[in-house]
Order: C-alpha cells, then sequence, then structure tokens
C-alpha cells in the first residue's frame, strides 16, 4: 500500500500577482514659466497702495502693414473686384413680389370676415385675395369674444375625437405632457 504524501506549496510571491492599474498614468500640469520675472528689458516702477506696474517693450518692432489705422494697411483697403466678373446663380429662384392690395379688396375683406368669420377664416380669404393668412389676420383680424368663441370650438371639436382614444394612446399623451413640463 502506497501512501502519497502532498508536496507542500512555495509562498507566492505578491509581485508576481496579475493585476491593472486602476487608472491611466497622466502627465503632470503643464506650469509654465511667469515672463515677468527675471525679464531683463522689463521696467518696474512701485505705485502708491502697494500696486507694482511693469512695462516690458515688445519683442521686435511692428511693421507698417500690422497697424490696422495705417492708410497703406492692406486690412483697410477696400476689396478688389474685377469689372467683368459675375455672381454665381442663386440658390432660390427669386419669388416675385406680392402685388400691392387695392382699398376695394381691402375693404372687401374686411367685410368678408365681419360677416361670416366661420366660412371665411384666415385661410380662405388669403387663397381667394392672393395674400398671406398673416396678412388676413393683420389687416381684417376677429374680436377677442370671437376668438375665444372659435376656440372654444376647436378645443371642443379636439376633446371629442380625444374621448375615442384608446388605453394606450391616452398614456402615451399623458407621458409627452409631463416631458414637455419638464423642457
Amino acid at each position: 500500500m502506497m501512501l502519497h504524501t502532498m508536496k507542500a506549496r512555495t509562498p507566492v510571491r505578491l509581485t508576481f500577482i496579475r493585476s491593472y492599474a486602476t487608472r491611466l498614468p497622466e502627465r503632470p500640469p503643464y506650469r509654465a514659466p511667469d515672463p515677468l520675472v527675471n525679464n531683463p528689458n522689463a521696467v518696474y516702477e512701485e505705485l502708491p497702495g502697494d500696486l507694482t506696474f511693469i512695462h516690458r517693450p515688445p519683442p521686435s518692432a511692428a511693421s507698417p502693414e500690422s497697424y490696422t489705422t495705417s492708410p497703406a494697411s492692406p486690412l483697410v483697403m477696400p476689396v478688389k473686384t474685377p469689372a467683368g466678373a459675375t455672381l454665381p446663380p442663386s440658390v432660390r429662384k427669386e419669388k416675385p413680389a406680392p402685388p400691392r392690395m387695392s382699398d376695394e379688396d381691402l375693404a372687401r375683406m374686411r367685410e368678408l370676415r365681419a360677416k361670416n368669420p366661420r366660412y371665411w377664416t384666415a385661410g380662405k380669404l388669403a387663397k381667394e385675395l392672393n395674400c398671406s393668412q398673416l396678412f388676413v389676420r393683420m389687416m381684417a383680424g376677429l374680436k377677442n369674444s370671437e376668438k375665444k368663441a372659435a376656440l372654444k370650438k376647436r378645443d371642443e371639436e379636439h376633446q371629442r375625437f380625444r374621448s375615442q382614444w384608446g388605453e394606450k394612446r391616452v398614456m402615451n399623451q399623458e407621458i409627452r405632457m409631463k416631458r414637455q413640463q419638464y423642457w
């Protein structure tokens, strides 16, 4: 009968254990030397109130082209364009200016809008008279009471359609409204 004896393990040194760096090595931040200290050309002048005025002359003489107020400066000279140069084509086609609306058309627009604002909306009048909706609203706007009535009617119609929504759509709409509050 053979007995097996186990060999004793050799102690493992911690230097041989594999590990990873806890952070990447960084270079220390650059600290530029102070240009005012030990400058042989600098002139120091003590001022009252514990202040020091330091004057350093520029490192080299400025060229005449560097002055923007100099008449010889290229920065002040106007840009030269050749006489025969043509411009590139425009990106969009130019719209013709809308024709000026006559006083008769303005009076007709106001009259139609005042008679039946529910039928003659700003959009219908704009198509009828070939102008913008903004122009119609500016020239033949509704009274505040009529605006409120129109908005109330629109909101009732919207509410009627919302009542037909399913549970999922209602929930999604409520989530959108809640998200919009935090904008």
